[in-house]
């Protein structure tokens, strides 16, 4: 079992995965929120209309695309034990917004 949760996976890995590759992010033009359950879950916005810091903490308004679930799915998701679109046929996942945006979302998680 790794120790990896949702709030690290936010705070640290993504943050240096998209420093790392800004291009990707800036690309997908878009704000996402996900709201995650569970005792590493919260609240956290990416944003990919700004050139840098593309995630905080907390909701935004602006969001184009909102996608909730459990902090252990996120974690199952991000790790490859759990493919996106299996977890939306099976009710893990309720996405609301521009569909296609979660489809993108593909190149960052899992």
């Amino acid at each position: 079992m790794s120790d990896l949760n949702a709030r690290k996976i936010f705070e640290e890995v993504l943050p240096s995965n998209l420093k790392e590759n800004p291009d990707k992010a800036k690309s997908t033009n878009a704000i996402y929120v996900f709201n995650l359950t569970g005792d590493d879950g919260g609240s956290w916005t990416l944003d990919f209309t700004k050139d840098e810091d593309f995630v905080s903490e907390g909701e935004s308004d602006d969001a184009q695309c909102t996608i909730t679930m459990t902090d252990g799915d996120f974690v199952d998701m991000w790790e490859g034990r759990l493919n996106p679109a299996q977890a939306f046929m099976m009710n893990k996942i309720s996405i609301q917004g521009n569909m296609g945006l979660a489809m993108k979302l593909q190149n960052f998680i899992g």
